[in-house]
């Protein structure tokens, strides 16, 4: 019995060894990039891939940082980081997929925006934070909250080992607890997304992906909170 018990326990220390390890590499990742976007020499770097190949830098982006937001929710919820129960490789296509999306989203209420205000059907086209104000209102009340559905769909398709076959669109949608993704993640459009993607809209164009590609960190921690509200 004692062996049994001593087994157990340094099985039990191992595991907590290796979740200290990925919280680690977790944190230094997450550092690394703002570390990049920070010094002058990879910050122009990073600038001149994103403007000759953008979507291939969103794809990258969202692949990475996205994929991260999915690990936190999982720890959330499970108590323990997770990597290769969750099929983390479909998680980062999904991701991947999310960042052609924010891609082509940023530009399309970035100029939808300054056309309606240059034709005076927006008041506030002498104003910076305004103009900012307009974007992030229209793509986050008109794009946000399907996109975390879209994601939130995926997702449960991955859980059910059915994103590379023929996908039950209708037993999926029945499977997302509605109740929680409108009770609780739909208001962070308002009191978090709008905000935060205002800022996100004064930043220089090249980095509102990767902008929101970090806020998508923020999306898998409220997602994760969802999630272990739907298991209590």
């Amino acid at each position: 019995m004692e062996k049994i018990m001593e087994y157990l326990n340094n099985e039990k220390n191992k595991a907590l060894n290796q979740d200290q390890i990925i919280t680690v590499i977790w944190l230094t990742i997450l550092a690394a990039v703002m570390t990049g976007l920070s010094l002058p020499s990879t910050r122009a770097q990073f600038i001149y891939l994103t403007n000759t190949h953008p979507y291939l830098m969103g794809m990258l982006e969202l692949a990475l940082l996205g994929t991260m937001g999915d690990l936190l929710g999982t720890k959330i919820v499970k108590g323990r980081w997770k990597i290769f129960d969750i099929k983390i490789h479909q998680r980062i296509l999904v991701w991947a997929f999310i960042g052609i999306l924010f891609t082509i989203a940023f530009p399309i209420y970035s100029f939808g925006v300054e056309g309606l205000l240059n034709k005076g059907l927006l008041p506030g086209q002498n104003s910076a934070l305004l103009t900012s104000f307009w974007k992030s209102f229209l793509m986050n009340f008109l794009f946000a909250f399907p996109m975390m559905v879209t994601n939130r769909f995926l997702n449960k398709l991955i859980d059910n080992d059915n994103l590379f076959s023929s996908w039950p669109v209708v037993n999926t949608f029945k499977k997302i607890s509605w109740e929680h993704m409108l009770q609780r993640v739909a208001p962070t459009c308002l009191w978090f997304w709008l905000p935060v993607n205002t800022i996100t809209f004064l930043l220089a164009p090249e980095f509102r992906v990767i902008s929101g590609a970090l806020l998508a960190v923020v999306l898998g921690f409220i997602l994760g909170i969802v999630r272990k509200k739907e298991i209590n």
